[in-house]
């Protein structure tokens, strides 16, 4: 789904390429750039709670998916922030096809980031009470897994729309 997406934004860019650069400097670099460091650093502590998770180190793996929560919910400050600023200046899906594609494609990863949230969350649960079975393992990383797709998505999405030109 996501690429398709992104083969269109590619597509529509090559049509209009003064309307998506001009509408692009409206988007700030810097937020986006924080959002990357948020969301590969929760990558990064998710990692850590597996390897914790290998070694039965419970108060490791919550800690770590604890910090791996508090760069989501971060991400989702700093993108509620940087929506309430476009809509501030008259800036909306409909201001044209720029930002229809902003919109649509952080909106979409913004949701994965929501669902990312709440897999975190379960896994913190689980770990309170887990032996660190072999199907705990799975199902941790399982949820390891869509961190990293997320993050991977956001990856792509972020020089796409806020860096190339």
């Amino acid at each position: 789904m996501f690429g398709l997406f992104f083969a269109s934004f590619v597509v529509e860019r090559l049509h209009n390429v003064a309307l998506f650069d001009q509408s692009q400097r409206a988007l700030s670099p810097t937020i986006g750039m924080l959002n990357t460091l948020f969301l590969v650093s929760g990558s990064y502590f998710v990692v850590l709670a597996v390897d914790a998770a290998k070694r039965a180190a419970r108060r490791r793996v919550i800690g770590c998916l604890a910090l791996a929560l508090a760069c989501a919910v971060a991400f989702s400050i700093a993108k509620l922030f940087e929506y309430g600023d476009k809509f501030r200046h008259g800036l909306s899906p409909a201001t044209n096809d720029f930002f229809t594609y902003y919109f649509i494609l952080t909106g979409l990863h913004f949701l994965h980031v929501l669902i990312a949230i709440i897999v975190t969350i379960v896994l913190m649960r689980m770990s309170r009470k887990t032996d660190f079975s072999p199907r705990y393992m799975v199902i941790l990383e399982s949820g390891a897994s869509y961190w990293h797709m997320v993050d991977l998505l956001w990856v792509v999405l972020f020089p796409l729309v806020y860096l190339v030109r």
